[in-house]
């Protein structure tokens, strides 16, 4: 890896960035990746190519009927797993492209006896690889910015909110929808939403950075980067190298493969009743019926978890 130190003008000479200052680089660089991010996830109601979360609910044996008599708890059906896949979230890249290297595109340094440009080698070391380290292993948000992560509600403070979709319902069995006076009336399956998961992307929190390196024109004068040219530069180059990089500085996601775990944990939950909740209704002479009603408390069945992986 090759980083180099760019010369900036410092009021009276010229002046190699400290390594603080090139992080303030660093942090321009992953701000303006985040104005329009090139690894793109989206939510809809089914079809998507991440990996499919099942959650997985109880509900009421079918009931049993019979004459003189209610029909043996032995012989009523138990309480059976209902299963909903979700498979919400389409992962894509954006198309890029990158300014050529002119020879003259990149910051200045010093190499020791005079001033150069920066090979574009020189410009992924500095600023473009850190940056998307950063954004796939960085300690706070604003390092993170323009990559995704999952949330228990669909607002969250410094965030923006891909889909009011949610990604992942965890439900259960709602044992007051069940009624031994309603047996044969209401439906085997009676959901109640424990908890929603949704998508949201981090965004972006703009810090100038104090000084500007200097570029070299046409005419080999130093001249500085505006904010605004310099961040441009970064984030052509950061997209570009987040699909499509050949050096391990691609970013992808996934469910439940390598990676880093990205916001609240995916947890399908389910009641723990076994034998069921042995129900009887007398209907008339002829219609004794008796069914198992889903029963028990909330346990974890399962855990999703939603990971952002740097290869």
């Amino acid at each position: 890896m090759t980083a180099r130190a760019p010369l900036y003008w410092n009021g009276s000479q010229l002046q190699q960035m400290s390594a603080s200052q090139i992080d303030s680089f660093v942090d321009l660089a992953v701000y303006y990746y985040s104005l329009n991010p090139s690894r793109i996830l989206t939510v809809s109601g089914s079809g998507g190519n991440l990996t499919a979360m099942d959650d997985t609910r109880l509900q009421a044996g079918a009931y049993s009927t019979s004459s003189g008599s209610y029909p043996s708890e032995a012989t009523t059906a138990e309480p059976s797993t209902v299963t909903v896949s979700y498979q919400r979230i389409t992962q894509s890249a954006a198309s890029t492209s990158t300014t050529t290297d002119s020879g003259k595109t990149f910051p200045v340094y010093w190499d020791g006896s005079t001033v150069k440009h920066m090979s574009e080698v020189d410009f992924l070391d500095t600023f473009i690889y850190p940056a998307i380290t950063q954004m796939s292993s960085g300690s706070t948000t604003s390092q993170q910015a323009g990559t995704y992560f999952i949330a228990t509600t669909s607002s969250v403070s410094g965030a923006t909110l891909v889909s009011a979709t949610p990604i992942f319902s965890d439900t259960k069995a709602d044992t007051t929808a069940y009624s031994a006076s309603t047996i044969g009336d209401h439906a085997l399956d009676n959901p109640t939403t424990v908890t929603n998961y949704y998508l949201h992307i981090i965004d972006g929190v703009l810090t100038s950075p104090s000084i500007l390196p200097l570029y070299a024109d046409g005419s080999n004068n130093l001249k500085n980067y505006s904010v605004a040219e310099i961040g441009a530069l970064m984030a052509e180059f950061v997209k570009d190298q987040v699909v499509s990089s050949s050096t391990g500085y691609t970013l992808t996601y996934n469910i439940d493969g390598s990676g880093t775990a990205r916001g609240s944990a995916i947890v399908n939950t389910i009641l723990t009743g076994g034998s069921g909740n042995y129900q009887t209704r007398f209907v008339d002479a002829n219609d004794y019926r008796a069914q198992e009603f889903p029963d028990g408390t909330p346990a974890t069945a399962n855990t999703y978890t939603f990971k952002i992986l740097k290869s």
